[in-house]
């Protein structure tokens, strides 16, 4: 026989109502878990360039890019190879999700000033230089 409330609404099993925090648990840990997978990347543009213009970021894991322009000009985050394009106002900041990539090199570039250009290179249990 189920058990009824007041409103004549069946109450939820006695299995629901441990499974559920339980499950809204094992969510939240997961979530941490993925936040941390890898430390953000830190790139700024200042004279329309990228530093550091050459990173390492590790291979097989989703992480975060943060750019920050502190131009007083428009820049651009864009990369073909990250699958990434997204402008960054003028004395603005962006963050980006990005991976699992696969070991190789991953080029990135601003748009509106070609010189600014720089290298991401995925490396298998390597963290940020």
């Amino acid at each position: 026989m189920r058990a009824v409330d007041l409103m004549g609404r069946s109450a939820p099993s006695a299995s629901t109502q441990v499974l559920a925090p339980a499950l809204a648990l094992l969510c939240v840990l997961a979530a941490a878990s993925a936040a941390r997978a890898a430390d953000a990347v830190i790139l700024t543009i200042r004279n329309h360039q990228f530093t550091p213009s050459q990173v390492s970021v590790p291979a097989g894991e989703r992480f975060r890019i943060e750019v920050e322009n502190q131009d007083a000009t428009p820049a651009e985050f864009e990369s073909a190879d990250l699958r990434v394009e997204k402008i960054v106002v003028p004395h603005g900041r962006i963050v980006v999700m990005v991976g699992p990539l696969k070991p190789g090199n991953y080029k990135f570039f601003d748009d509106y000033h070609p010189a600014a250009t720089g290298t991401m290179t995925a490396v298998a249990g390597k963290a940020q230089d």
